[in-house]
């Protein structure tokens, strides 16, 4: 049950994180401890039914809290404090940081996988040159065609969500997809207040996108788990530079705002506060749990015996 818990909680972070622009659900999914898990839960979802279901479950029940619920109050954190929101993610992905070099600390330290990290870290810099689109697509009067691009931007939206660094909401925001879809996620957490028209309007904008998301994340994630199983060491120092490179996107947008001693002051507080949350959730629960449940079990043999 607590790990249950614990998982509901990682899906709730990583939800919360694929709607924040420059943010990467990936990259927190590998500092939490959950990438290749849930690359491997995909892929052998109906060899293995029952253990696949009874993680993705949980899992899947905090990535909706996190978009629903938490969307608001995202979108509230972001209009009123842009700085400590995103500071805050920055030490949610410097926080699982440390597992990830552990990954590759004893293995074959190849002059080429550096070049590799090097390469996605400049790359991703690169992307900070990119202006995220303030133009936003209309959901009104659509015909076929855009039903496909909705179809496509789903497969796209799954490339940032499996790829780890790349940040989807960003993504969206310069293809001009992120607001429209936002605002529909946002109308349906008040589902209840929502008619019959709108709620199938709303169907029908989000299926062909959610076809396209499901269809790429099983595709990708394919690939993900071949370049695991045959380039290991290289598809990690990959992924380090992902994630590496994925702070550098969120921080640029930083450069845009009055940067007071306060804001300052209180970001490195949410930085910090940020950093102990993945400490924790990524190995350190581990490390509670067993002496929570050694000292239930010692308390149960001492009443035992009274």
């Amino acid at each position: 049950m607590y790990d249950k818990l614990i998982l509901v909680l990682k899906g709730v972070i990583i939800g919360v994180a694929n709607i924040i622009p420059g943010v990467s659900g990936g990259a927190l999914a590998i500092t939490l401890g959950l990438y290749e898990k849930l690359i491997t839960a995909v892929n052998t979802f109906f060899k293995d039914f029952k253990k696949n279901i009874m993680f993705l479950f949980p899992f899947g029940i905090g990535v909706v809290v996190g978009f629903l619920l938490v969307s608001r109050l995202i979108v509230f954190a972001l209009d009123n404090y842009p700085v400590q929101t995103n500071v805050f993610f920055v030490g949610l992905i410097l926080g699982g940081l440390p597992i990830l070099f552990n990954k590759v600390k004893s293995k074959d330290k190849k002059t080429s996988n550096f070049l590799i990290l090097l390469l996605i870290v400049t790359l991703l810099i690169g992307l900070t040159f990119i202006e995220g689109g303030n133009k936003a697509v209309s959901f009104e009067s659509m015909v076929a065609v855009d039903y496909f691009k909705l179809f496509i931007v789903g497969i796209i939206a799954a490339v940032t969500i499996v790829v780890p660094g790349i940040s989807g909401s960003l993504v969206l925001m310069i293809l001009g997809y992120y607001r429209p879809l936002l605002g529909m996620i946002n109308s349906l957490a008040s589902f209840y207040k929502l008619s019959f028209n709108q709620l199938f309007n709303y169907g029908l904008v989000l299926a062909p996108f959610g076809i396209g998301l499901v269809l790429g994340v099983l595709l990708i994630a394919k690939l993900i788990e071949y370049l695991l199983k045959h380039h290991e060491t290289t598809t990690y120092y990959a992924i380090i530079g992902f994630v590496i490179g994925s702070i550098f996107l969120i921080l640029q947008q930083l450069l845009t705002y009055n940067l007071t001693a306060i804001v300052i002051i209180s970001s490195l507080v949410f930085g910090v506060i940020g950093y102990i949350i993945a400490s924790f959730l990524g190995e350190g629960w581990k490390n509670v749990g067993s002496y929570y449940f050694r000292y239930c079990s010692r308390n149960c043999r001492v009443f035992t015996n009274l």
